[in-house]
Parts: C-alpha cells; sequence; structure tokens
C-alpha cells in the first residue's frame, strides 16, 4: 500500500483568497460552474445593517460603507431585501414603484454608488423582487381599482362576493382574516395572499407578465447580478375560486385552519419562473426562490426540466430539524444532494428564528455557532448567510405588544410575537447603539449582549464565532474539495455526520458532534478510497491536538474538525 499524505489545513494558510474565487467572472469557469455555484451570499437587512444618516434606520451608504467588512469575511454577494419605495406596512414587501429606492434609505444615485462599491471589491448585487404581489398605492393598483373598465383591472384578481357581506370563498391570508378586501366604490372584492394592502397580482394577464419581466431587465442593465424572488408558490390561483378544504382547529390569528390546496402551488408558476430565468439568462443573472416546499419533489420541480427554472431554489426543510438530530440532517442533506440541481443552504433569515437561537442549549450557543458553520459551508453547494449570523446574533424579542413593530405580531399577540427578533440591528462595536447608529433610539432596539458579541471584539479574539466563520470561509474559496468535490456520508453515527467531498486524489473529511456530550469516533475511510492515519485539522475548539488520528477522533460537545486527507 502507499504512503498517504496528510496536507495541512492551518488557520494561518486559509486567509488569502485566490483570483479564482472572486465573483467578477462572467462565464462559466473551466470546471463547468458558474459564478453563483462558488459564491457565498450574504443576506442584508436594511433596516438593521448600517445607518449612515443618524436616523435610527440603516440605509443604502451604510450598507456601502461596510462593504470591505463583507469582503473581509468571505462574502461574494450580497442579497438585498427590498429597498423599493413602500408605504413600509410589511417593511418593504409591499411595493408601490418597482423601479426606484425609497428615500428611507437613499436614492437610486447611492444605490449606483453602492453598486459600484461592492462591484470594486468583486462582491455582486441581488435584489429581493416581490412577485406575487403590490402594494395598493403602487399606480398599477390605484388604475385598478378606480373603475371596472379601467385597462389594469384585470393585473389583479377581482371577484364579486357570494352575497352582502360574504366574500368570495373561505380563503384566508397568511396574515390572518379574510383574503378579500370589499372595495365599496365598485362593489368587488380583490385578493389579497398576505396584508390587505398587499394586493395579489393577476399573473395569468400576459401584460402582467411582461411588466414584471421589464422590471427586472430595467436593474440588470443598472448592473444587479440577479434576484431573490419573494413568496412564489403564491403566483397563482385556481380561476373558479373553488373553496379550500377546512382542516380541524384554527390558526394564531382565530381563523379556521384550511388545506391551502386552491391558492398554493399551481403548476402555472413554472412557466412564470421559465419566463424570468428566460430574461435572467440574457443577462447572466442568478434566481434565488423563496421556495417552501413540503418534499424533496417539489424542491425538485423548482429547478425546472431541463435546469430551465430557479438555479438557487431555497430548502427550507433544513432548517426545521430541530432539535439538532445527526440522523434527520444526514437524511436532508443526502435528498438535497440527489435532487439533480445545485445545492443551496440557509439557516436563517428575515422570517425564521435565528439559527443561534432555535439550536442553541443556552450553555454551549457559541460551540454550537461554529458547529453549524462548519457544516452549511462545507457541504456542496452555495450557502446564504444571514447578517450577524457569522457573530452568533441571538433572537431579542419583544416582551410587550405595545413594543412590537411587525404586524404579524401585534396581531397574533401573545402566541405570535411577530419577527422583530430576527431584525434587530448588526452588533459592530461596544460603543452607542452597538456602532449601528448615533441615533438616540433605534428602530428596533439593539440587543443586549452587543458590548461583548460584536464586530470589533469578535475580530480580536482567535476563538470567536466570527474567527471560526472567517477561516471556514476562506477555506471554502480556496480549496478544491470543498469547491469541487461530490458528498459521501462517511458514518450512520445518531449523534455525529461526518462526510467527505472527494475530487481528484483528496478529500475534505468534516466531523461533527451534535450532542451536549464528548464523542470518540472511529471512521473507516477504506471503503471510500481513503485509508489516512493522521490528521492537521481546523477544530471548532481550544487547544485541539495538531494532529488527530481517525482511527479516534475525540469530539468535544457539538466540537465541529475539518481536515484533509489525501492519496500518493
Amino acid at each position: 500500500m502507499r504512503k498517504l499524505l496528510i496536507s495541512s489545513l492551518l488557520a494561518g494558510s486559509l486567509l488569502a483568497l485566490p483570483a479564482s474565487a472572486q465573483n467578477n467572472a462572467s462565464k462559466i469557469d473551466a470546471n463547468g460552474h458558474e459564478w453563483w455555484q462558488h459564491a457565498v451570499f450574504y443576506e442584508v437587512y436594511p433596516r438593521s445593517f448600517a445607518d449612515s444618516n443618524g436616523d435610527g434606520v440603516g440605509d443604502l451608504n451604510g450598507i456601502a460603507s461596510k462593504v470591505p467588512y463583507l469582503q473581509d469575511l468571505g462574502v461574494d454577494a450580497i442579497w438585498l431585501t427590498p429597498c423599493f419605495p413602500s408605504p413600509q406596512v410589511d417593511f418593504g414587501y409591499d411595493v408601490s414603484d418597482y423601479e426606484n429606492i425609497d428615500p428611507m434609505y437613499g436614492t437610486l444615485a447611492d444605490f449606483d454608488k453602492l453598486q459600484k462599491t461592492a462591484s470594486d471589491h468583486n462582491i455582486k448585487i441581488i435584489l429581493d423582487l416581490v412577485v406575487n404581489h403590490t402594494s395598493d398605492k403602487h399606480q398599477w393598483f390605484l388604475d385598478s381599482e378606480s373603475s371596472k373598465k379601467n385597462p389594469k383591472r384585470d393585473w389583479f384578481i377581482w371577484r364579486d362576493g357570494k352575497g352582502p357581506g360574504k366574500p368570495p370563498n373561505n380563503w384566508t391570508s397568511t396574515f390572518g382574516g379574510s383574503a378579500w378586501k370589499l372595495d365599496p366604490k365598485t362593489n368587488q372584492y380583490y385578493y389579497h395572499y398576505f396584508y390587505a394592502e398587499q394586493p395579489d397580482l393577476n399573473w395569468r394577464n400576459n401584460d402582467v407578465r411582461d411588466a414584471m419581466f421589464d422590471v427586472t431587465r430595467w436593474w440588470y442593465k443598472r448592473g444587479v447580478a440577479g434576484f431573490r424572488l419573494d413568496a412564489v408558490d403564491t403566483l397563482f390561483e385556481d380561476p373558479n375560486l373553488k373553496d379550500n378544504p377546512v382542516l380541524p382547529g384554527k390558526n394564531k390569528f382565530g381563523d379556521p385552519n384550511t388545506d391551502e390546496i386552491n391558492n398554493k402551488r399551481f403548476p402555472e408558476v413554472h412557466q412564470a419562473l421559465q419566463g424570468l430565468r428566460k430574461v435572467a439568462d440574457d443577462y447572466n443573472a442568478v434566481l434565488i426562490g423563496e421556495t417552501w416546499t413540503k418534499d424533496i419533489n417539489e424542491l425538485k420541480a423548482y429547478y425546472g426540466t431541463g435546469a430551465r427554472e430557479l438555479q438557487m431554489p431555497m430548502d427550507f426543510m433544513f432548517t426545521q430539524v430541530k432539535p439538532l438530530a445527526a440522523a434527520q440532517f444526514r437524511a436532508r442533506v443526502a435528498e438535497i444532494d440527489a435532487a439533480g440541481g445545485w445545492p443551496v443552504f440557509v439557516i436563517s433569515n428575515h422570517d425564521m428564528v435565528r439559527a443561534a437561537t432555535r439550536w442553541g442549549d443556552g450553555k454551549h450557543n457559541a460551540e454550537i455557532n461554529k458547529m453549524m458553520a462548519a457544516f452549511y459551508l462545507t457541504l456542496r453547494g452555495t450557502p446564504i448567510m444571514y447578517y450577524g449570523e457569522e457573530l452568533g446574533m441571538e433572537n431579542t424579542d419583544p416582551t410587550r405588544k405595545e413594543d412590537v413593530k411587525d404586524p404579524i405580531g401585534r396581531t397574533g399577540w401573545p402566541k405570535e410575537k411577530g419577527r422583530d427578533g430576527e431584525r434587530t440591528p448588526m452588533q459592530w462595536n461596544s460603543e452607542k447603539n452597538a456602532g449601528f447608529s448615533t441615533s438616540d433610539s433605534t428602530w428596533l432596539p439593539v440587543p443586549p449582549n452587543y458590548k461583548t458579541r460584536n464586530v470589533e471584539a469578535e475580530s480580536k479574539d482567535p476563538d470567536s464565532v466570527l474567527s471560526f466563520y472567517k477561516q471556514v470561509l476562506a477555506l471554502r474559496h480556496k480549496n478544491q474539495q470543498l469547491l469541487e468535490g461530490s458528498y459521501a456520508s462517511v458514518t450512520d453515527d445518531p449523534n455525529v455526520v461526518a462526510y467527505l467531498r472527494p475530487y481528484q486524489d483528496k478529500a475534505v473529511l468534516v466531523v461533527l458532534n451534535m450532542s451536549a456530550i464528548p464523542k470518540k469516533m472511529r471512521l473507516d475511510l477504506t471503503n471510500k478510497g481513503f485509508t489516512a492515519t493522521a490528521m492537521t485539522l481546523v477544530t471548532s475548539m481550544k487547544n485541539t491536538p495538531a494532529q488527530v488520528n481517525t482511527k479516534e477522533i475525540a469530539l468535544t460537545p457539538y466540537g465541529a474538525y475539518i481536515g484533509e486527507v489525501a492519496k500518493q
């Protein structure tokens, strides 16, 4: 047997990013990958990232000022949640003008400045496009509601009621109450899956499709590299408006539970996505989908036949594994890896409880944060980070109804506290308002732990969550096995996830303890073509031996190891 060469992955060798990791390429690389397949995406909630003018609300110039930080972190593309003009009923997801910037965040000139600053740092900009609905203050809807004879009447979904005070059917809004609102002027109801101030567009109307395609072209020409498409599974409804089956019980808003088979996940969604993709391909742009799927077949469908739909449908089933369960994560990753498209991994966003809170146990939170970073940043696919995740930011939920800003929380309190907790300001330093703003007050309160959990403090601590994120992200950008390798699980241990990322004659080995008890793992890699006896590892713990024998890897609670083995 030939002697095996063990390659060092010491942290000090991971910091410089090679030119091949920069995302300014516009063509498929030598290994057949598009730019977005090797990129790391980072979601920014503009209200909460950085305030440049001291009004307590984040803005585009604030984001531009932090671009060097994002480049140093290892980010290749920034996804901005909506910053278009909006009445802010749903914090920007009620768009009143798709081709401008809300004054709260700046101007189009500020956007262009951000675009250029990001480009200068080899970072692309992705916008959040609300495709399902507009604001009721959008000119399209103002025209539509003005008269039954208006040319834009059919741009939205208008119907007669079943009788006085009776809406067309039993559909309910996901934010509570009926999904229909009566317009007394024309005595018809319009449909809104979300708030009443967010009327649904009629995607069965070709003029609507063309108008939305033109919106994407307008931004592509301005330099945007793609879109995250909001709420794609609600684009179409049953044209006959059949009632949804009623299920037992009531939801958190007090409405009857229903099975939403007649107003979600219609097959026509895929035709609309194919149209959006055709436009995107003209500009080498990427489409990311907010795809809440129930099973792997639904996820597969969003890639489209011949990969003609979404390049990056997000798999939120990955976030639903709770508590941390190695067997469930193994099964989830195996399904995604076999789905036939490019995997996309996300563990947090602006609509869900932060990962640090969802999976934290209050004792090992830092270790869990590092372990999960080692997990989703080393899998085959593209990760999408959420701002502050790299610090281990946690939810800070309101404790009183009068403090709630999110309308969902005000409507559903106390069962539903809203989404304020995962949208608090970014924690930059230990100064006033965590360095987010110079204002006397911020739109949401800064979490009380900002004195120690912030970018400045964690940058100085080599054992911090931020330092570990930087280390793993740098490794991800330079290591060919993580860039090109396949995925192969190497254990069925109930508490441990371990896998190889083999490529050519080398492989990266990732070993993750998902339990609060120490583990000693014996890994036999011979059936995968590797027979390593010792490895130099990147680890999530302090005081770890430089050499680890794969015949017995000692894992501390929620410990993570990343190592490389190579044949010679």
